[in-house]
């Protein structure tokens, strides 16, 4: 089974287009739970029995694992062991790199570790990320247009009367052979994101922004998703597993998960 696949039946299983960041940082963490043995692991195992069936997606990104030191990459493999096998995971590396770099990059993430899908930067251009596209049965979501304030300092560049952002995504369409590409783009950009849907037709965006980065949850799903109502993946971090710090965080992570799922099915098409 395929990303596209894996992701078609999970969305439809959960009716779900929501996917939860566990970038977990261990300051961050209800005070009863520091204590123990391997803190960043309970909270998410925990996180995760509570939403997993309310989400499509799981994304990890890779700096929160890095920065635990030598215990972070094998808490990181922990993780992903207790995250149901039909739920689609990301690993958001964002990798990019020279082709025999980028080769162990891929290796790393898809088959070390087992990911679904992963999140790279396009900008040295197709053979810096050639093995990612080479793995037909997995997906990688480029950087295409980004949540942060930062991305106009480059991302909106002219390029031959375009804005740079938009190259990339005709650029990585173009890449598209396998099916297996996906964009990232920030909610916090919605014109802009109705504009890279009809660039990239169906293939599968994932979108960060809502909640703590103040991206609108009816704009983005009503520019973001394709005329099926799906294509569209809503990651959402911070808003989610830190939704309360006490006691009850599994409980309130899981009402806040279904708060947003059903927001965003309220503007879903089909």
């Amino acid at each position: 089974m395929n990303f596209t696949e894996k992701l078609h039946n999970v969305v439809n299983k959960n009716q779900s287009l929501l996917c939860v960041g566990l970038d977990v940082a261990v300051e961050r963490l209800p005070a009863h739970v520091r204590g123990r043995e391997n803190p960043a692991l309970e909270f998410a195992r925990n996180i995760v029995e509570a939403t997993a069936d309310l989400v499509c997606a799981y994304k990890l990104n890779f700096a929160f694992y890095e920065a635990m030191g030598a215990g972070g990459w094998e808490t990181l493999r922990r993780i992903l062991e207790v995250i149901p096998a039909d739920i689609a995971t990301i690993g958001d590396a964002k990798r990019g790199d020279i082709g025999n770099t980028s080769e162990m990059y891929a290796r790393a993430i898809f088959e070390d570790l087992g990911f679904d899908a992963a999140t790279a930067a396009p900008f040295m251009g197709r053979d810096s990320v050639q093995p990612f596209l080479d793995r037909r049965e997995k997906c990688t979501f480029f950087l295409t247009l980004t949540s942060n304030p930062g991305a106009r300092d480059f991302l909106y560049l002219d390029v031959g009367g375009k804005p740079f952002y938009e190259k990339v995504a005709e650029t990585v369409v173009n890449w598209n052979e396998n099916g297996n590409c996906g964009f990232v783009v920030g909610a916090t950009h919605p014109e802009e994101l109705a504009g890279i849907r009809e660039t990239v037709g169906d293939a599968p965006i994932l979108i960060p922004g809502i909640g703590a980065q103040g991206g609108s949850v009816e704009a983005s799903v009503r520019a973001g998703c394709s005329a099926r109502g799906d294509g569209a993946i809503f990651n959402v971090s911070r808003g989610v597993i830190y939704a309360s710090d006490g006691e009850d965080y599994a409980d309130a992570a899981r009402n806040r998960a279904m708060e947003i799922r059903n927001e965003i099915n309220k503007y879903r098409r089909g």
